[in-house]
């Protein structure tokens, strides 16, 4: 086999290597079925077992409360922007919390089927930060509130959730989902790309209410319509099979390594810290991007002193085996991604090279 790297990419992003590991075990001949799970029907009593066991470790890791339902949709959380505003905006107003370039994106699709409000954004400070309860200006007739618990690429998160002002809040939770407990009561809606923590591309994870979606518009598309998605338990159509699969495992594997999300979250912060402190301690040779109430435990954002430093840092990096550091265009710089599956020793090796790469660059 071809030699791994340590992968910092944002996303798709690496996954446990036991899960890696299993996957190609059961590649062939899915455990009990004679074939690859990719190959056999979706509505078997094999298929289902996988579906409900994805389900049931997403309910256990989240404490997940009754009158819930979790689903499973196609186009991750892109479609999840228009999806959302279709069910609930519905030409009516929304609240969203415009924290950074993953905001802008939700914002924009829900202007296509409403007001879309903007309560608050970090744009003019170049999203470094989010903000305090009192700084929203929230709508008493907004349908919903919604923000990005964690921005993939200006690297930062909500430390806890924004209040709505009574109303339901939906959330964006694609990079950090599974990262931290979760108080899910708190939500009327949260979904998540699968392709950051949870699995691979092409699959969200969606947590919502059972009264939001008991009185949904008419004449929805059919895999636009939570109602409709939840009644067939996910299955109205072939569901991205390999995907919920892969879920299953990953979801399987924080539950046995790790036991709860208080755990997950402790690592996650632990392996943050080394390389906030490798950044904090440089002298101002490296600069993190956002502030440091409202640093990201998943996407660690930085500079060095130029463009050029930059390159020389990412192309040795790379050389050193260390892949994915370079930072979104939007942004520049460096970004390591540290999701759930990067381990201890992948974040040494970058807080080393950080190191040492400073000391010869002086």
């Amino acid at each position: 086999m071809e030699q791994r790297v340590i992968n910092f990419s944002a996303g798709p992003a690496g996954l446990p290597l036991p899960v890696i590991e299993q996957v190609k075990n059961d590649l062939p001949a899915y455990p009990g079925a004679g074939a690859a799970i990719f190959e056999i029907s979706h509505r078997s009593k094999t298929f289902d077992a996988v579906l409900q066991g994805a389900k049931a470790n997403i309910k256990a890791l989240l404490q997940v409360p009754g009158g819930h339902h979790v689903l499973f949709t196609p186009g991750g959380a892109t479609m999840q922007f228009s999806m959302l505003a279709m069910n609930f905006l519905n030409g009516g107003t929304a609240d969203y919390i415009h924290s950074g370039s993953w905001g802008s994106k939700a914002i924009g699709e829900a202007k296509k089927h409403g007001t879309a409000r903007v309560a608050w954004t970090g744009k003019e400070d170049n999203f470094v930060r989010v903000p305090e309860n009192d700084a929203l200006d929230l709508d008493p007739d907004a349908n919903y509130v919604h923000f990005t618990s964690n921005e993939t690429i200006q690297g930062v998160e909500f430390r806890a959730e924004p209040e709505a002002g009574g109303k339901p809040l939906f959330c964006d939770a694609s990079s950090n989902f599974l990262s931290r407990p979760i108080d899910i009561a708190k939500y009327g809606l949260l979904y998540a790309g699968a392709q950051k923590n949870a699995g691979p591309a092409g699959v969200a994870i969606v947590i919502v209410r059972d009264d939001l979606i008991a009185n949904l518009p008419e004449n929805l598309p059919s895999l636009l319509d939570y109602k409709l998605m939840a009644d067939n338990d996910s299955l109205y159509n072939t569901p991205p099979a390999f995907s919920i699969y892969v879920i299953g495992l990953v979801t399987q594997w924080i539950r046995d390594e790790f036991g709860s999300l208080e755990k997950m979250a402790e690592f996650n912060r632990a392996k943050a810290q080394l390389l906030y402190d490798a950044i904090d301690n440089s002298g101002g040779f490296y600069t993190g991007h956002a502030e440091k109430n409202s640093r990201s435990s998943m996407n660690v954002v930085f500079r060095a002193t130029s463009e050029e430093t930059e390159k020389e840092f990412i192309a040795q990096a790379t050389a050193a085996g260390l892949d994915g550091l370079e930072g979104h265009r939007s942004v520049g710089g460096c970004r390591a991604s540290i999701y759930n599956a990067m381990t201890l020793e992948g974040v040494e090796a970058l807080r080393d090279f950080m190191l040492e790469f400073q000391k010869k660059k002086g």
